[in-house]
């Protein structure tokens, strides 16, 4: 039996050449001190392998079309054998993959990788990112509930703005002049088959480039990186102290990525799939679509700019972003790898990084959208229990004040506090605003009448007299 196994692998190695041609590079030398910092590389590759087998799987049972789109997943998630599992390793495993990218990212340009010879190993992760963070963006329809095709409504009404091209694009990406059968079929195409046909040659081409410059060293305050000779210092070190990459460096991101897969796992059984957000209707107005949460930023930093610079921003930020990323390597290929040595590099990563989760926070806060699952007052907030102050409670919950206005903590935050309303504006400048309205603040004089307006303003001049009797009191 054993030399009947001896003899198919013989047979098999002939042909395929994998002692001749995949060895070599499994047992590649590299520094010894490439160690746990160079795992996230292969971990973000494994993160995508387990996006393909477990896309492979879902669409066995989606049908990327019109309604069937939805009930499909509905079958997927609730009876089909593992559907829940799968769709939820596919929702964390796509978390996955954008959060080891960017880290793998981050990484390197903290340590100067980007620098000679290795710039088209950082152009290629450059673009792998963004096509990354589309596929993230288009899966995000093929769920086809409410949240997914209002958030893609609202990208490609972005879109649409560009000069010139904007409208083209925008019907090129959904296929029409709407959201419809069409678009998800689109989406389908670009998530499935181009994407990661891109992320695979794109992968492909980092592997190579890899193997051609070597894994670069960890940063040395001593060498800096001199295009002449840094060549032939690198084999030269190399040949004194690299070592095989299997088994002495390789373990390490077997370790990792089994770790990975199984936080992916571990996080779809527990938690389960993101759950599914009403079929899409687009007679129904209520409706808050959010992105996942590695766009939440995005949203948040588009909440706080004025209108006037929004277009530019949408357009010229992911444009920007990458033209400076990609470039970098050409501005700067020499010098100094050490972060000691660049402290505005860790300056910038640090900032990033703070701004990141500041505006992540932000954006899952959502304080720029009305909330429309506010409850109505407590008793103890209110004061009252009947009379106009009491009615007026009600009544601006039941016209929706308190969708954007917060009381005592119980309300959104698109608009102004109204906890101490009562001390800053009269009787007379409070009628004039609920009547007339204000910036993003609806008229309410065709809403109300003014027994109505009578009691609601009642209620708000309460709001903070309340403190100054107690003050008074003490």
């Amino acid at each position: 039996m054993k030399r009947f196994l001896r003899a198919a692998w013989q047979w098999i190695d002939d042909r395929v050449g994998f002692t001749d041609n995949v060895l070599p590079l499994l047992t590649h030398t590299v520094p010894r001190d490439a160690r746990w910092w160079y795992v996230f590389g292969s971990a973000t590759l494994t993160a995508f392998l387990v996006q393909v087998v477990s896309g492979v799987c879902l669409a066995m049972s989606y049908v990327p079309g019109g309604d069937e789109a939805y009930q499909s997943l509905v079958y997927i998630t609730e009876q089909a054998p593992f559907g829940s599992i799968l769709r939820g390793m596919h929702a964390y495993g796509a978390s996955a993959m954008v959060t080891l990218v960017v880290i793998h990212l981050a990484q390197v340009y903290l340590h100067g990788t980007y620098k000679f010879p290795r710039e088209m190993n950082w152009m290629t992760g450059v673009v792998l990112l963004f096509v990354v963070l589309g596929m993230a963006f288009t899966g995000q329809l093929l769920r086809w509930d409410a949240n997914g095709v209002w958030s893609v409504m609202v990208a490609t009404e972005m879109a649409a703005r560009a000069p010139l091209i904007g409208p083209l694009l925008s019907e090129f990406l959904l296929g029409g002049e709407t959201v419809g059968g069409s678009t998800l079929t689109r989406f389908f195409v670009y998530h499935v088959f181009i994407m990661p046909g891109v992320i695979f040659a794109g992968v492909g081409l980092h592997l190579y480039l890899l193997f051609r410059h070597g894994v670069s060293e960890m940063p040395n305050v001593d060498q800096p990186v001199d295009p002449a000779t840094y060549k032939a210092q690198y084999e030269a070190r190399l040949k004194a102290t690299g070592v095989p990459f299997w088994p002495n460096a390789m373990w390490r991101d077997v370790v990792f990525s089994t770790f990975v897969v199984a936080m992916i796992f571990g996080a779809a059984v527990v938690f389960g799939p993101p759950s599914l957000d009403a079929a899409p209707d687009p007679a129904s107005i209520d409706a808050n679509p959010m992105p996942d949460w590695y766009f939440w930023w995005y949203f948040a930093l588009l909440s706080l700019l004025p209108s006037a610079f929004e277009i530019w921003f949408i357009l010229g930020v992911p444009i920007l972003g990458f033209l400076a990323l990609f470039c970098l390597p050409l501005l700067s290929n020499r010098g100094h790898r050490a972060p000691s040595k660049r402290p505005w590099a860790v300056g910038i990563v640090i900032a990033s990084v703070a701004s990141f989760l500041v505006l992540t926070v932000y954006g899952y806060r959502e304080p720029w959208s009305p909330d429309f699952s506010v409850s109505k007052l407590p008793p103890e907030v209110v004061g009252a229990t009947a009379g106009p102050v009491y009615e007026g409670a009600q009544l601006v919950h039941a016209k929706g004040c308190l969708y954007c206005h917060a009381i005592e903590g119980f309300g959104g935050h698109r608009g102004p506090d109204l906890s101490n309303i009562g001390r800053q504006l009269t009787r007379e400048d409070l009628i004039i605003r609920i009547n007339n309205g204000g910036y993003n603040m609806p008229s309410y004089a065709a809403s109300v009448n003014s027994e109505q307006l009578t009691q609601i303003v009642d209620f708000l001049l309460t709001r903070g007299a309340r403190d100054e009797q107690e003050k008074e009191s003490r």
